[in-house]
């Protein structure tokens, strides 16, 4: 039996073994529950998002997979992403009952049609349209424009776009941009890698420069909500490199990591606030900021985070600013979660839908469905690596169900030579960026991830996806072959298809139909039949030793999985 998950440091590691006595017939929650007492470790500040909060964690224990050894796998208490799940939070924000009149006013509309736009017929607007295969709904709709000049932005933004090499807007960007300048509220849904960053950044940039300037104990101007830290990460470095030339200040207000320098940007007051929904709060109730000056929201992958369960957290925040804001909500999908929250929160909003409304895959990814038993999947994977890994330039990321799985092949994967490396929720934020770090300089062309910590993930050179595990539904498997395949490359998804997974059987093969992809016959004799049946041969263990976690405050040394050198026999 292996015990822990990692998440002590080496001093620590003496003081858990003396604890184990009875280990063998102690259960799991009653050896965790007295290593807390004996060891007075919690989870982070308030006990939301571990890592660098309080208690010990991040670090390596004693490595193992299933057959013996202590620790193995992820972080300790508390770790993760798990503090912007908690659905008290917010109970301290007091309801706020605005007055329209009393409210100082802002500019939002700032756009103004050109004149190579006004002159197109409305033919040629609706030939453009189908073309992208781009939907609109609402009252006097903006048309599309088909080059950045078109957009009118001003000259200071148009340098940067320039200089960062783009030729022509993406096609959510030629709809997005007008409709967000103008000062309407927006819902835009378009396929994961579409360019809906940008589509809301430059807009915001806009805004920003036309309101005045932040006074001492001001809140942001623009407040920007996403479902991970690495995806709010990302869309900071957008921020970032577009705003730099006119000097807007910037914060990215996430869980996983001290509060301190969230605390020190917020205070010195920044035009743009990039957060995950629960330590957006936290901060919130301890009077850390405040969203009076918000007149711009954005709500980004928001069908992620009602799938992850930040509904009740983000009406909290909303009911925080000001009604007259100007909202725009981005997603890839558009459920009825979705549309409930665009008809509560937004007004007179105007929509662009890029692609088929139905779900459906990107079409310039080559999809394989393997169906297998669980037994077979190590064998099948490395058979994939050594095709994959013959061209040194190709990046592989490999999707697991759980963080335990992901930890097992990932130690698995180097004891055999492959440059493998291991992000999951239990992973401290140093350790997160610096794996995803090596993932996009190619150091280590092997990822494997869990679907949460994968969100917001932008490496645009992915060039396969395996899913090592099914995904519990049809639209995180389009999620996660959304990874490959991305600004107009091609790509390649592998997944592995078992007998439990036989519920999913119909959807994966109406996905598969929609986007012209072989269907191997096993998988299609799952749908006729009804499929069901139990699965295949147990899950393998990894061996060895996992690295030593850092000493004290858990912030330190890599988790056992990532910690580990490769093996003698390089692969790779």
């Amino acid at each position: 039996m292996s015990y822990g998950g990692g998440g002590y440091s080496r001093d620590n590691s003496y003081r858990f073994l003396t604890l184990l006595t009875s280990d063998l017939v102690l259960s799991r929650r009653l050896q965790l529950a007295a290593l807390r007492i004996k060891l007075g470790s919690r989870g982070g500040d308030n006990g939301y998002s571990g890592g660098g909060g309080g208690g010990y964690g991040g670090g390596g224990g004693y490595g193992g997979g299933r057959g013996g050894g202590y620790g193995g796998g992820g972080g300790g208490f508390g770790g993760g992403a798990g503090g912007d799940r908690m659905s008290n939070l917010g109970a301290g924000l007091k309801t706020q009952d605005w007055d329209l009149n009393s409210l100082p006013k802002f500019e939002k509309s700032f756009y103004k049609e050109h004149p190579d736009v006004s002159e197109r017929s409305e033919e040629d607007i609706q030939a453009f349209r189908k073309e992208k295969v781009m939907a609109v709904q609402g009252t006097n709709v903006p048309r599309p424009v088909e080059t950045f000049d078109e957009a009118g932005f001003p000259q200071y933004v148009l340098s940067e776009v320039k200089a960062q090499g783009f030729e022509k807007p993406t096609a959510i960007q030629s709809q997005g941009w007008p409709m967000a300048l103008s000062g309407r509220d927006v819902v835009g849904i378009a396929e994961t890698g579409s360019g809906k960053t940008l589509s809301y950044c430059l807009p915001a940039i806009v805004h920003i420069n036309a309101q005045p300037l932040l006074a001492p104990g001001d809140g942001p101007i623009v407040l920007v909500l996403a479902p991970t830290r690495e995806l709010a990460v990302q869309i900071q470095a957008e921020i970032t490199k577009f705003g730099k030339s006119s000097r807007i200040r910037n914060t990215c207000v996430y869980g996983g990591v001290p509060k301190g320098p969230q605390i020190r940007d917020l205070s010195r007051g920044v035009e743009v606030c990039i957060a995950t929904p629960g330590r957006l709060i936290d901060m919130l109730e301890a009077g850390r900021t405040n969203l009076r000056r918000v007149t711009y929201l954005v709500l980004d992958e928001a069908d992620r985070m009602l799938d992850m369960g930040f509904e009740p957290q983000i009406r909290k925040i909303i009911g925080q600013i000001r009604p007259d804001r100007q909202t725009c909500m981005w997603s890839a999908t558009w459920p009825k979660e979705v549309r409930q929250l665009a008809s509560d929160f937004l007004n007179d909003y105007i929509q662009v839908n890029v692609g088929s409304m139905d779900l459906s895959a990107n079409h310039r990814i080559h999809q394989i469905v393997e169906v297998v038993s669980d037994f077979e999947k190590r064998d099948k994977m490395i058979k994939h690596l050594e095709k994959i890994m013959e061209n040194r330039a190709n990046k592989c990321l490999i999707f697991t169900g759980t963080k335990r799985i992901a930890d097992e092949i990932t130690r698995f994967l180097r004891q055999d030579g492959w440059p493998a490396l291991s992000i999951h929720g239990d992973k401290q934020q140093n350790e997160r960026d610096w794996v995803l770090n090596e993932f996009k300089q190619g150091k280590s062309p092997i990822m494997v991830a869990t679907d949460v910590a994968s969100r917001g993930i932008d490496v645009r050179d992915i060039t396969h996806v395996l899913n090592y595990d099914y995904p519990n539904n049809s639209e995180d498997y389009v999620h996660r072959i959304g990874r490959t395949g991305r600004a107009g490359a091609n790509g390649t998804a592998i997944t592995f298809f078992t007998t439990d997974n036989s519920k999913q059987a119909r959807d994966l093969v109406t996905i598969l139909t929609e986007a012209k992809q072989q269907i191997d016959p096993r998988l299609a004799e799952m749908v006729r039949y009804g499929g069901g049946g139990g699965g295949g041969g147990g899950r393998w263990g990894g061996r060895g030793r996992g690295g030593w976690g850092g000493r004290g405050r858990g912030g330190g040394g890599f988790t056992g999985s990532n910690a580990g050198g490769l093996g003698n026999n390089r692969r790779w």
